[in-house]
């Protein structure tokens, strides 16, 4: 039966953000309207297996209530990936049993149409990117996204720049933020600085060393209520965030950036610590920095990796996404 006669349009795409708390699962119209929705909780503790299981069964849910079948799925994952092969690279320790798992392979086992794999920012950067995005008609940008870690992805000529060992723009980890132990194991990263975990420790270091489990939510709320620490904490990672958007914009000369993720809540106090010091030392271009917060929310990347299958089925089918034969491989090619 061909997609059209399945949805009543072709070209409907799934996307899928797993992600270390909860995984969201979106039905997109060809033109990435967003169809149909779902949220699971992310089984990061229970392997691979798991994850990909939780994601599917959410999916199966959209597909029982609504008349659309995807011609395609979009995913994308924490952690360094492998998009040509669909492997998890590299994972933090969030998450257990996923470096090293085929996600592609599992899900076109499970579903029998082509998947996609992007690392999250990658796809968070497609999605704000995209024609609903807050950098729609940029052909050049850098991605940052604050959450329970910092990722970063890199836009160049109108596409996603992973370079040659999947890692590029991960300002996340660029050393020289003084000599905090990081989740990867090294040391000094922005992440110790700037990420959810790290503004917490940082708070609990300032404020009472002694206190109980904190999270960056708490440290928001007491910024809010005038905690001086609290307020503190967000500007020295504000400051560091502006550092790294210097560093890259010598390196490769962006100076587009679009900021989300959870942490990104706290704009109100990152923002002015950020802007200050990208006055006080612009970058060498002489081009001031365009910085803007995300404007998609929870949806960027499933929506972002929705619209990764779509380019992805387009380029390997023509003008129009036709019908999806079960050989078309995870790379959108015909498989032996």
């Amino acid at each position: 039966m061909t997609a059209t006669a399945r949805d009543g349009g072709a070209g409907v795409v799934a996307g899928i953000d797993i992600g270390g708390t909860t995984t969201q699962v979106l039905l997109c119209s060809p033109e990435l309207t967003v169809l149909a929705r779902a949220e699971v909780p992310t089984p990061a503790a229970e392997g691979g297996r798991a994850m990909v299981g939780a994601a599917l069964a959410a999916l199966h849910g959209l597909l029982a209530r609504t008349p659309h079948r995807p011609a395609g799925v979009g995913i994308g994952a924490a952690g360094i990936v492998d998009s040509h092969t669909g492997h998890i690279l590299v994972a933090s320790d969030s998450f257990r049993g996923w470096a090293g798992y085929a996600v592609t392979d599992a899900i076109e086992a499970a579903l029998g149409i082509p998947a996609f794999l992007d690392n999250d920012v990658n796809a968070f950067l497609r999605g704000e990117a995209s024609p609903r995005g807050a950098i729609a008609g940029e052909s050049h940008a850098l991605g940052i996204t604050l959450g329970t870690g910092v990722g970063g992805a890199l836009w160049i000529d109108g596409e996603v720049y992973d370079g040659p060992h999947g890692a590029a723009g991960e300002i996340g980890h660029i050393p020289g933020f003084g000599d905090l132990p990081c989740s990867c194991g090294g040391r000094g990263h922005l992440e110790t600085l700037a990420a959810g975990r790290a503004i917490a420790a940082r708070y609990r270091e300032r404020a009472d060393p002694a206190a109980g489990p904190t999270t960056a939510r708490d440290v928001l709320l007491a910024a809010d209520d005038g905690d001086q620490d609290a307020r503190a904490v967000f500007r020295t990672a504000g400051t560091a965030i502006a550092r790294a958007i210097l560093i890259t914009a010598g390196l490769i000369d962006v100076t587009t950036v679009v900021i989300g993720g959870g942490v990104s809540r706290a704009w109100s106090h990152l923002e002015p610590a950020i802007r200050t010091a990208l006055t006080d030392e612009p970058p060498v271009s002489g081009r001031p920095v365009h910085l803007v917060r995300a404007s998609l929310g929870d949806d960027a990347v499933a929506l972002g990796a929705a619209a990764r299958a779509r380019s992805e089925l387009n380029a390997s089918a023509g003008p129009a996404v036709p019908d999806c034969p079960s050989g078309v491989g995870a790379r959108g090619r015909l498989s032996a």
